[in-house]
């Protein structure tokens, strides 16, 4: 049975669950019916932060652009450019026994992309979660539905992956912000174009 989480819950994934190894990260949400002279696009993406709370190296940002991170730790599943269909829209695979040492979090986030040109955010969006399978079993370990509504901000983070005393948490998260990706990325230290 999956544990169903609120904003600012936090829960450990290998507690209970000692030998697990191989998770998704999946993510979805539905556009609603708004004309705004353009499709929704939205990206997934994964930010492997050290304990000051920015990325070592640019590889540590792992989105469409970059699928994988070197070790082998993260992987991103591919880019999902219309949100169609029932279930997870994106994926992020981890292997938790390969996330570096350096690595304390791996914080999950969505943007909307080009929101600004296209006149979108995530007010638009709605029945996003985010939501973490046991790769072995297939079973949903748990599921954060994000139910607020943010109604001018262009990006959120979803929850983060983090260590604590050997143990892997998750705390669900739910915040907004302005700027999209670029506000994203600046937050966390990645070198934006």
């Amino acid at each position: 049975m999956p544990v169903n989480l609120k904003k600012g819950q936090k829960v450990s994934l290998t507690k209970d669950n000692p030998g697990l190894k191989n998770i998704t990260v999946g993510l979805g949400w539905d556009v609603n019916q708004f004309d705004t002279g353009g499709g929704f696009d939205l990206d997934t993406e994964a930010f492997m932060v050290t304990e000051t709370g920015k990325i070592s190296c640019q590889e540590d940002f792992v989105f469409y652009g970059n699928l994988k991170h070197p070790s082998g730790s993260v992987e991103h599943m591919g880019d999902n450019r219309t949100g169609e269909g029932e279930g997870d829209d994106e994926q992020i695979k981890i292997d938790l026994s390969k996330v570096p040492g350096n690595i304390n979090k791996v914080v999950f986030a969505v943007t909307i992309y080009e929101a600004e040109e296209r006149r979108q955010n995530f007010g638009q969006v709605s029945n996003a979660f985010i939501r973490i399978c046991d790769d072995k079993s297939g079973e949903e370990m748990l599921r954060y539905d994000l139910g607020e509504d943010f109604s001018i901000e262009t990006a959120v983070v979803f929850g983060e992956l983090y260590r604590n005393n050997g143990e892997w948490k998750f705390n669900a998260i739910g915040s907004g912000y302005q700027g999209g990706l670029a506000a994203l990325c600046s937050s966390f230290g990645v070198d934006v174009e």
